[in-house]
């Protein structure tokens, strides 16, 4: 729907300041603000100018249009002037002919929201600007109201204009002016921003550089504790192992008690030792991945010599499984041993009847193998599953009281699983057993070439 509030011919120079005022007014009447008004009025008034100076005049139309429910006020300027030769060119910007003709229309297009131009046989453009939101729409008695208003306006006066553009041009100014204290002022906001952002870096970077040393003495200091302990408990196991050989004689049945008591006691504190000495290593990022090729028959070897004290007294029967078509393994062997070794004796501890099975099974991916320690014990809280991988973390329980630890075994056991790319986890219903899972890659890769090749 399109309502015709003003139709002016332009005929001369007056025409056109007549033009740009009567456009600027209806803005103004139909609810624009000063700086879509002011807008619309330099458009229409570089268009007419235009249509004068190249058409030989021509007409200027005002209306307002609807179009799916929006209202726009829009302007048309016709001539029948020779048209314009080099539209595409003008429209984008690149035309320059001698008198400057090109830069009033790129200029108006970019002024409007809306914009079309015929240039041949003639010029007709059309010109379109929102109403701005909020403004109460114009239905036909508004419009008829606007269209009486702008016919009773007095006609065109140069000076008056010439005082407008003047009154325009300084408030565009003093937004100019507005807008770049505001950059000023956000400018100042950043550079405080960043010299605050870059003390942050500076801290955090002092943080992690004592953080690094904090690890580093802490590696220095348990490494020097585990040599001083181990030389006085390697003397009591080894003086231990002579009476209970009964080397220097006969023992009463309640000294081999209590020297077996001595014996175990000090095989627990040297296994804490060399956990805590691990563990602090592996923290520091002092420990060395050594791959070599080896089988899952290699490593369960290897763990079954390591738990022969363990398996010397009775208790749950252990089973070793390896499904078919487990490809060899390039990664280092001690560090799964070490693993399975922990979660295999961790099974035996808290299993007091039924099995602990180990199996080895290929990846759903292919490029992992995957140990499964299962076993018939007291099981494990959901609440605790996550709880059990924090360092010195144990779940309260009577076997817990019976077999002593340290409570390093299993965070130490997930480090040298991602240590070597894997990972470790558990599933475990209380009373019914647990499932501890070791994924490791088949091929071990070395971190940084890891990232490499994303």
């Amino acid at each position: 729907m399109t309502v015709q509030l003003l139709t002016l011919a332009l005929r001369g120079e007056e025409d056109v300041v007549l033009a740009r005022q009567r456009a600027r007014e209806a803005a103004e009447r139909l609810g624009f603000d000063r700086q879509d008004a002011t807008r619309v009025a330099t458009a229409v008034s570089e268009i007419a100018r235009n249509a004068f100076s190249y058409g030989g005049g021509g007409n200027v139309d005002i209306a307002v249009e609807e179009e799916g429910g929006a209202q726009s006020l829009t302007i048309r300027v016709t001539d029948s002037g020779p048209g314009i030769p080099h539209l595409d060119e003008v429209l984008g910007g690149r035309y320059r002919s001698p008198t400057g003709m090109g830069v009033g229309i790129s200029g108006a297009r970019r002024l409007m929201d809306g914009f079309r131009i015929d240039g041949q046989g003639g010029t007709t453009v059309w010109m379109a600007k929102r109403f701005p939101p909020g403004a109460a729409r114009v239905g036909a008695a508004g419009a008829r109201s606007v269209a009486e208003a702008l016919a009773r306006s007095i006609g065109a006066d140069p000076v008056r204009e010439v005082h407008q553009q003047n009154q325009e041009l300084l408030h565009a100014l003093s937004a100019v002016e507005e807008r770049q204290e505001e950059l000023l002022t956000l400018n100042r906001e950043l550079e405080d921003t960043n010299r605050g952002v870059v003390a942050l870096y500076a801290e955090l970077d002092q943080r992690a550089e004592q953080l690094r040393l904090a690890n580093d003495l802490k590696a220095q200091f348990l490494s020097y504790m585990s040599h001083e302990f181990r030389t006085p408990l390697d003397s009591i196991l080894a003086l231990s192992g002579l009476l209970l050989a009964r080397t220097d004689g006969p023992l009463t049945g309640e000294q081999e008690t209590q020297v077996g008591f001595i014996r175990r006691s000090a095989r627990d504190l040297l296994d804490m030792v060399d956990d805590l000495l691990a563990a602090s290593r592996v923290d520091a990022g002092q420990v060395r991945v050594r791959p070599s090729v080896f089988t899952v028959d290699d490593v369960y070897n290897a763990v079954r010599a390591m738990l022969r004290p363990l398996l010397e007294a009775a208790g749950p029967a252990l089973w070793w499984e390896v499904e078919p078509g487990v490809p060899p393994l390039h990664t280092d062997e001690a560090k799964v041993a070490q693993v399975l070794r922990n979660l295999v004796s961790n099974a035996l501890k808290f299993t007091e009847r039924g099995e602990v099975r180990v199996s080895a099974a290929r990846g759903a991916d292919d490029a992992t193998v995957v140990f499964r320690v299962s076993d018939t014990g007291i099981g494990i809280a959901p609440e605790d599953r996550e709880r059990i991988f924090r360092d010195f973390a144990q779940v309260e329980s009577h076997l817990q009281r019976r077999a002593r630890g340290s409570g390093l075994g299993l965070p130490l056991s997930r480090k040298l699983a991602m240590l070597l790319g894997g990972d470790l986890g558990v599933e475990s219903t209380p009373g019914a057993g647990s499932v501890f899972s070791l994924v490791v890659p088949v091929t071990y890769t070395e971190p940084a070439a890891a990232e490499q090749q994303e």
